[in-house]
């Protein structure tokens, strides 16, 4: 397992029309509105605790896929997208290969084909913006909104997360935030209430995701012989989730629990 920050510049300066991926979604519902091809993009810098593929986190795992071949694989799908939808790059973490999703974003365009980036939002340069400008949704997962929390449950701080959904509002393209809620991580209500306030100016934000921890990645991190230190947490109850709910709902509006 290899997690050298310093390297993760290797996955974006490489060949543009080369895209490390971890695995692919075909016939998607949860990443984006309507029926999607998920493509998980091999490597991360956060260390989320909860993280549910940790195996995508190493900078040299999953496998080398030429965009053509990801442009194929959308086209012979097309016709269940419908009205509503695509594809979505998700995670790891896929501005980590900025300049290669900017490539692969322009063919689905030329092809007619919607557009979905599930990020942490970890980095912000003029080639986010630039992918961001081809991005017809983006699904923001905004961890926490106090930063020592933060930086506890994925070891690196909000700022630029926090940075990038500013940038999104100021360009008026559309939105969803999501919100992993983890028993004794991130449901204490004075940080839910914080959380919501933030971004009760937005005009974007188009949905807001509530998603309930669960223990369906605990196994990787056996596998793996890594410590899983949520190993113990338990998944939220329901009164706890349509607290979350209520509370979001002061400030947001659609909000839903996944």
């Amino acid at each position: 397992m290899y997690f050298p920050e310093q390297e993760t510049h290797l996955l974006n300066d490489s060949d543009t029309n080369i895209l490390r991926i971890h695995s692919l979604e075909t016939f998607g519902t949860h990443d984006g509105p309507g029926i999607r091809m998920v493509v998980f993009v091999q490597g991360c810098q956060f260390r989320c605790l909860y993280c549910q593929n940790p195996d995508s986190i190493d900078v040299h795992g999953g496998s080398l896929v030429n965009i053509d071949e990801l442009v194929s694989k959308a086209l012979k799908q097309k016709t269940y997208f419908g009205k509503q939808g695509g594809v979505t790059v998700s995670g790891g973490e896929p501005l980590l290969q900025r300049t290669k999703l900017i490539h692969l974003f322009d063919r689905l365009h030329e092809n007619g084909i919607n557009t979905c980036l599930d990020s942490n939002g970890r980095v912000l340069d003029e080639h986010t913006k630039e992918l961001l400008e081809r991005t017809d949704l983006l699904l923001l997962d905004v961890k926490h909104i106090n930063p020592e929390w933060h930086k506890k449950l994925t070891s690196l701080n909000n700022t630029t997360t926090l940075k990038i959904a500013e940038h999104r509002e100021s360009t008026g393209k559309p939105m969803w935030l999501r919100y992993v809620f983890v028993p004794g991580w991130t449901d204490q209500e004075e940080y839910l209430h914080e959380w919501a306030k933030h971004f009760s100016g937005y005009k974007t934000i188009e949905r807001v995701e509530i998603i309930p921890f669960h223990q369906l990645g605990k196994h990787k991190w056996e596998l793996m012989n890594m410590e899983y230190a949520l190993a113990d947490t338990p998944s939220p109850t329901t009164e706890a989730l349509e607290n979350a709910k209520a509370i979001f709902s002061l400030y947001l509006e659609n909000v839903k629990i996944k």
